[in-house]
């Protein structure tokens, strides 16, 4: 997953197209040059440090001095923003494997904004670049220059040149003919001030008289730090450990701890795999949460026109491809939602 600053040819619609994403990786096109040397971005790194002292702050302030509806405040924030980036960033606008009512868009971009990723374009469009050129330099957070920089080293230095000269081969086509989405885009700054930290600082302190740090180290710093560090695991450990059912080609992987982490999207082999399905993983209707609320926002008339993948292309993929972990290959099993 992206973070920070159509069609949809990029995204993948059937084993072909896959296929040629993919060779321009393998054949090295795009590549990892381990001789680079990537600048650190000073502000960034201090701003970073800064925000985790806060969070860990934060904690001794949970334990110790919080009020019980502003724990409760702050966890309904980290859910909210969380979704929002999860359904919102990611599985609609990044994917558009669903699409959305005009009431639901205006939800995901005001929860998107409070969770401090930049803006929605911003991260659509870095996460559609994710996708085209995967764990090379053209990618943001490329896993192949380790743990740390997938995860949030990226943030911490400046782009790589193929990450800017790349980003010009997307289409965002879809993105900028987006009304809504182009106001947050141009008004994202006061926006984020007012409800990424005036609104979920301030109400705890004049809705029942919480200590105005305490707020602040809780219901900002700490549920933001959280947040942040959930959507990393994605770009970091789902694509470093785990099984690769559905293509061992690729580095991303399943992973049950950040599909618990996130509610679902951790199963990261399947996803870039199938990147236009609206769950997200194979099994994630039964076990993922942002599958089911997503399913649930849908049988409400909020969402619709889900897309999906058929049983028989991904277990095709699997045999294909896969690295044998799949039940499909061990026991010959039929494949469930």
């Amino acid at each position: 997953m992206g973070d920070h600053d159509s069609n949809l040819d990029f995204i993948v619609q059937n084993e072909k197209s896959r296929e040629f994403d993919l060779e321009e990786v393998v054949n090295k096109d795009v590549s990892t040059n381990d001789k680079f040397y990537h600048r650190l971005v000073i502000p960034n790194l201090l701003y970073l440090f800064a925000l985790h002292v806060g969070a860990v702050i934060g904690i001794y302030q949970l334990l110790v001095n919080a009020k019980i509806l502003t724990i409760i405040w702050a966890g309904f924030m980290v859910f909210c923003t969380l979704e929002a980036v999860t359904l919102g960033a990611h599985r609609y606008y990044s994917h558009k494997s669903f699409k959305a009512t005009t009431s639901l868009r205006l939800a995901m971009i005001i929860f998107q904004t409070a969770a401090g990723q930049n803006s929605m374009f911003t991260w659509a469009r870095d996460h559609r670049l994710h996708h085209k050129y995967s764990d090379t330099d053209a990618d943001p957070h490329n896993s192949t220059r380790g743990f740390f920089f997938s995860h949030v080293g990226w943030l911490m230095f400046k782009k790589h040149p193929l990450v800017k000269e790349k980003t010009k081969c997307i289409d965002v086509s879809d993105l900028l003919d987006d009304k809504i989405l182009m106001f947050q885009y141009k008004y994202y700054v006061p926006f984020y001030i007012l409800v990424g930290f005036l609104c979920p600082t301030y109400l705890p302190v004049f809705c029942w008289n919480e200590n105005w740090w305490t707020s602040f180290y809780v219901a900002y710093c700490l549920r933001y730090v959280i947040v942040l560090n959930v959507t990393w695991s994605v770009n970091s450990v789902a694509h470093m450990f785990g099984t690769k059912p559905y293509d061992k080609r690729i580095a991303s992987v399943e992973s049950n701890l950040v599909s618990f982490l996130t509610g679902g999207d951790g199963w990261h082999n399947y996803h870039h795999s199938f990147p236009g399905d609206w769950r997200a993983g194979e099994f994630s209707q039964r076990d993922g949460i942002n599958t089911k609320f997503l399913q649930t926002l849908a049988n409400y008339g909020f969402a619709y026109d889900l897309r999906t993948v058929s049983d028989s292309v991904v277990e095709g993929r699997i045999k294909k491809h896969g690295d044998g972990t799949h039940s499909v290959m061990n026991q010959g099993c039929k494949i469930i939602d």
